[in-house]
């Protein structure tokens, strides 16, 4: 199939089908004799995991790995958990650094509404924040 059709199915536009192509996620497909890339219907799916891969946050890096692995007829299935597991990890860490954030920004924003800028001493640069690091930093 042509790419035009391919990147209407594959709900991509033609330039990330080709971004993805020169990034080695597609093999290069043949050509018909007029030179247009004549993808083969497996593309779709090739495509559909790549997709899905990065919207669950697998690198372009990651996800050659395990289209190598599947390119050479084995299942990534113990890669792909493996890849699954170190992500989740990562998202949840985040999630507790985005709490003690939001924590911090409310207790600011607490400070902030009962600031007074003409009681704010020279030697502070902004009473909002505390004077002493904070524990733990």
């Amino acid at each position: 199939m042509r790419i035009g059709v391919l990147a209407a199915r594959a709900g991509l536009t033609t330039t990330t089908i080709r971004f993805y192509e020169d990034a080695g996620l597609l093999p290069a497909p043949p050509r018909t004799p007029a030179g247009y890339r004549d993808y083969p219907a497996q593309t779709l799916s090739r495509l559909a995991f790549v997709r899905n891969a990065r919207a669950a946050g697998l690198t372009l890096a990651e996800i050659h790995g395990v289209l190598a692995i599947r390119d050479t007829g084995q299942a990534p299935c113990e890669h792909v958990t493996g890849l699954i597991d170190q992500h989740l990890a990562q998202v949840e860490q985040r999630m507790a650094e985005l709490t003690r954030a939001r924590s911090l920004l409310r207790e600011l924003k607490h400070r902030a509404a009962d600031a007074d800028p003409a009681a704010c001493p020279s030697e502070q640069v902004c009473t909002i924040f505390p004077a002493a690091p904070r524990p733990g930093q």
